[in-house]
């Protein structure tokens, strides 16, 4: 039996059958696992013995596919994971750990539509250290009956901000850092907070903030993630400091 095929049976089990009826002309999680694997051949790093391949990726839904995968999503996160260890197994790919598998939101996408970003994060050398991350790959958005395109750029107009602690602070370039740490982009004083807690990443105009690792974790208006889409208005929680990202017309 094929692996897709095991997972396609597993996923069926988790739900009682209800797959078939409940995802019809929505997401399909077989498709997710079919485009998960695509995605991870395509960002291979060749070193000088092996090929690495992403172990971390995070799946965009639209907000009503999203719903209808609720009551499944935890297990279908281990699933998909378990699918593409075997994958790169079979096909002779390296992973510096067990790939993981999240899932967001994006209001930018229809209904059956979802995106792909993949990364290859190396772990940190010991339980003080903080992992390395690598590059995002671009953000592919598959929809039925279309070729795969990359996550077009929301229209340039508003500059982000973070609001809290007494200040405002405009977000400017690529890639933010927040922590305890002066190395920090953004320093929060707070000894609830990890010395590198998150990072917040501008993507053609649209940011996400994503938890290094932190002791406490983030929080995006009360939910604690792994990585986000941030929507103006929402409110971020790292360890007892509360930040609000905003967006206002240049």
């Amino acid at each position: 039996m094929s692996v897709l095929r095991n997972l396609e049976q597993k996923i069926e089990a988790i739900v009682e059958g209800a797959f078939s009826r409940a995802f019809k002309s929505r997401v399909q999680p077989v498709e997710l696992a079919r485009k998960l694997a695509k995605e991870m051949e395509d960002n291979k790093t060749v070193s000088v013995s092996r090929v690495y391949v992403p172990n971390e990726y995070c799946v965009f839904l639209s907000p009503a596919d999203r719903e209808q995968f609720a009551g499944y999503e935890e297990a279908l996160r281990k699933e998909l994971s378990d699918y593409l260890l075997e994958h790169a197994r079979g096909e002779g790919l390296a992973l510096l750990t067990r790939p993981t598998v999240s899932f967001e939101t994006d209001e930018r996408l229809g209904l059956g539509e979802f995106g792909i970003q993949a990364q290859l994060v190396k772990p940190p050398e010991d339980e003080s250290g903080e992992p390395e991350l690598g590059d995002f790959g671009a953000t592919m958005i598959y929809s039925p009956g279309r070729e795969a395109r990359r996550l077009a750029p929301p229209a340039p107009a508003a500059r982000a901000l973070l609001v809290g602690a007494g200040r405002r602070t405009v977000l400017s370039g690529d890639r933010i850092l927040v922590g305890r740490s002066r190395d920090c982009d953004l320093v929060i004083d707070d000894p609830n907070v990890s010395r590198r807690h998150a990072e917040l990443r501008n993507q053609g105009g649209s940011w996400s903030v994503r938890d290094l690792g932190s002791t406490n974790g983030v929080k995006v208006n009360g939910r604690r993630v792994e990585q986000a889409v941030l929507q103006p208005g929402d409110e971020l929680t790292l360890g007892l400091s509360k930040l609000r990202f905003e967006q206002e017309p240049r």
